[in-house]
């Protein structure tokens, strides 16, 4: 390793690159990492990108991290996303959870077509499905035993909401294809930066705080006259900001050298 002084340690690859930040990569066991990388670890006064695999810890031992501990514990979390919203009294789809033999109720309680979703894996529009009839609802039970079940809301759009640290540093709009309901860039989705209502971005900034969700992109869909929040994606693509120039990347290393992040995002609800 070079000798070098950085301010920042980091853990994953994210920031690799940015001159303040040294990113020693993730080891699966602590003591993997050398005495020196350990030493760095433990004098740094905030660990940027510790994974999943280390922010609990971290925090336990009174480590400052950015992202919180929240980005981490929820992401990919279908499931615990929507209890968080529901528990905050953010406006989400009518949805519900089914384990095992609880999906013979599904029909009982929603009318196609709706939405489902898996409750893991189901990032960049993959996992989801468009349940017209019992044949499909049949196709999505037989790759899940948890059905996460949600009302289709009608929309050609939904917006992305780019946040760090609470931050609105990017918003657009993104439309499904012709014949399609997924919105997702990667699906086929078409971004649209223009006119963004800042009642949505209000909200995005709502949830952002209430959930601690400090480096995410939240989607959002408006019907009829009232924004919904869909879901939170802490692993969120990057093709909204390569189209409009941006490097998320720099945003935040802006904001380190600023000292607006300087750890996670205090609660205040």
């Amino acid at each position: 390793m070079n000798e070098i002084n950085p301010s920042f340690v980091a853990l994953g690859n994210r920031l690799k690159g940015v001159p303040e930040v040294i990113t020693l990569g993730l080891k699966p066991n602590f003591h993997d990492y050398s005495s020196r990388e350990r030493s760095l670890i433990f004098r740094s006064p905030l660990i940027l990108y510790p994974t999943l695999n280390y922010a609990q810890f971290f925090s336990t031992i009174g480590k400052r991290i950015f992202p919180s501990l929240e980005n981490h514990l929820y992401a990919d979390e279908k499931i615990k996303q929507t209890t968080l919203f529901y528990m905050l009294g953010l406006p989400h789809p009518r949805t519900r959870i089914y384990y095992g033999s609880q999906c013979r109720e599904i029909l009982k309680d929603f009318s196609p077509p709706f939405i489902a979703k898996l409750p893991r894996a189901s990032s960049r529009g993959m996992g989801v499905f468009f349940i017209e009839g019992i044949k499909d609802l049949e196709a999505y039970l037989d790759r899940t035993r948890v059905a996460y079940i949600q009302e289709y809301i009608p929309h050609e759009r939904d917006l992305r909401v780019i946040l760090i640290n609470g931050d609105p540093v990017l918003a657009y709009w993104r439309y499904s294809p012709s014949g399609g309901f997924k919105t997702n860039v990667s699906q086929g989705g078409r971004i649209s930066f223009e006119s963004v209502p800042d009642q949505a971005l209000e909200l995005a900034r709502k949830a952002a705080q209430l959930c601690n969700f400090d480096d995410v992109g939240l989607d959002l869909i408006l019907h009829e006259n009232r924004w919904y929040l869909i879901e939170a994606n802490m692993k969120y693509g990057l093709k909204g900001a390569e189209k409009k120039g941006m490097k998320i990347r720099d945003i935040i290393r802006k904001k380190l050298l600023s000292g607006e992040i300087g750890g996670s995002v205090s609660h205040n609800r």
